[in-house]
């Protein structure tokens, strides 16, 4: 793959997830050490990455994730409902809806599961984008590397609202504060493309708003 083919094809990855095949615990590995390579504010490298392969812990996680997603749908700003006016867009919505729910019944048969997490003794009031920048970019490196592997991912948070059970779960310390969930496995079919995205020129503002 390219640069460009890599980076315009690692896409979300849910229903295509093959929960059946296993993942080589040294295939993670190799995708984590290329996440370390990522910037982090300072050169802290405060993160930790706890991987979840033990099939009770996931299944806990994935009672948790289930209430998220229940909320999240119930919530009536969810994937499926948004651009309801737009006849193209709302098509997409509704298959990002039904993938998003089918990853919500099935997260705890996927065979891997990494929650990329910071140390920090306490979260900061406002605007929190500097700190969560140290611990992004190393989480796409991790999907990106993935995907260059033969592995999907998909990047979520909606276990967010119940962290803390997450964090009994696994045994974090009180400081480990969890920044996303990516559910890995091997992916089923042949490849990924591009997807559609809004024109460049709806969102680029150049020198002003």
């Amino acid at each position: 793959m390219t640069p460009d083919e890599l980076l315009t094809t690692t896409r979300t990855v849910r229903k295509r997830l093959d929960l059946t095949r296993p993942v080589p615990i040294e295939l993670i590995r190799e995708c984590l050490e290329i996440a370390l390579q990522a910037p982090s504010g300072s050169n802290r490298q405060g993160w930790h990455w706890i991987v979840v392969t033990d099939p009770d812990a996931r299944a806990s996680i994935a009672e948790v994730y289930r209430r998220g997603w229940d909320a999240y749908h119930g919530s009536g700003v969810s994937a499926g409902t948004l651009f309801a006016d737009d006849p193209e867009r709302a098509a997409v919505q509704r298959r990002v809806g039904d993938s998003a729910a089918y990853l919500a019944e099935h997260i705890g048969e996927v065979p891997v599961l990494v929650i990329p997490c910071l140390r920090v003794a306490k979260l900061p009031e406002g605007n929190q984008a500097g700190l969560w920048g140290s611990l992004h970019p190393a989480v796409w490196n991790y999907m990106l590397a993935a995907r260059a592997r033969g592995l999907g991912t998909a990047w979520t948070s909606l276990h967010l609202p119940h962290e803390r059970e997450v964090a009994e779960i696994l045994g974090l310390p009180e400081d480990v504060r969890q920044g996303a969930l990516v559910p890995t496995a091997y992916y089923t079919g042949e490849t990924f493309r591009p997807a559609p995205r809004q024109p460049l020129e709806e969102v680029l503002h150049l020198d002003r708003w």
